[in-house]
């Protein structure tokens, strides 16, 4: 039963993807703290622009 339980590589294959999944999500959180001004600067300029024209 121990040795069936240590063999099994559906657990590791689990944890592997958990740790994939939470280090994409820091990345993407680190580059939206970096590029969130701009990003909101960029709509703020199309939507004033936008609402001149109309």
């Amino acid at each position: 039963m121990i040795k069936q339980f240590l063999q099994e590589e559906e657990g590791q294959t689990l944890v592997e993807y958990g740790l994939l999944i939470s280090l994409i999500a820091l990345v993407v959180i680190g580059v939206l703290t970096l590029l969130g001004s701009k990003i909101k600067n960029t709509f703020n300029k199309a939507s004033d622009s936008m609402n001149t024209t109309t």
